[in-house]
């Protein structure tokens, strides 16, 4: 049986997972943790239409793509893979915070510069603010509901959530073994990402924008 803890998180960090597979949709799905696995391609993300949350830090990935499906998403950690070249034109430009650390793409010539040139919110790139971001006059008329998102973005999330074995079957994972550790170590890791991003936007009094209808 299925049991949803937290109806919007997805935890399958530290699973030795190889390969993201094919999914049913699964639009409530906020946030998603993929990190400390063997993941070497970003693909099948389609089914997160709604995901705001991602890391995919110390995997195998080489290459930034199909990532454009994302459109709602604001926080990417891709830190510690194997990303040598980057295109900015494959990140989704609703990023408020991206981390590439530990990759050799942030030794390109005008790395930085290309990432912040393509993407007009980003507050955050690898640990660093950005200083004069495009977008803050369209930020400033954000409405109460980006304020609901916002928060909601912020928030702790209240527990993992956890699935019957053949849903991921292609993923070939399994969960009920995974230790009180474990879940300890992702729920810290999500809060200082989150606590980041807050203390980015307190800092600049920016407010996200609301959520195409």
């Amino acid at each position: 049986s299925t049991e949803l803890v937290s109806p919007s998180t997805i935890r399958l960090d530290r699973e030795n997972i190889c390969a993201i597979g094919r999914l049913q949709s699964l639009r409530e799905i906020h946030s998603l943790y993929l990190q400390q696995n063997q993941i070497e391609k970003i693909e099948n993300l389609g089914c997160f239409p709604n995901l705001r949350f991602l890391s995919l830090a110390g995997n195998r990935i080489r290459r930034v793509e199909n990532l454009q499906p994302l459109q709602h998403l604001r926080v990417l950690d891709l830190s510690h893979n194997q990303i040598r070249t980057l295109d900015p034109d494959e990140l989704p430009r609703s990023l408020r915070l991206l981390d590439l650390t530990g990759n050799e793409c942030t030794h390109q010539h005008g790395y930085r510069e290309l990432v912040v040139g393509a993407l007009p919110h980003l507050l955050q790139l690898d640990a660093q603010p950005i200083h004069g971001g495009v977008g803050e006059e369209e930020e400033e008329g954000s409405s109460s509901s980006s304020e609901d998102e916002d928060e909601e973005l912020l928030s702790e999330p209240r527990g993992p959530f956890t699935a019957g074995k053949d849903f991921f079957a292609d993923l070939h994972w399994e969960l009920a073994g995974r230790s009180r550790r474990r879940r300890r170590e992702a729920l810290e890791e999500h809060r200082t990402r989150l606590e980041e991003l807050e203390e980015l936007r307190e800092r600049r009094g920016l407010l996200l924008p609301p959520a195409p209808l």
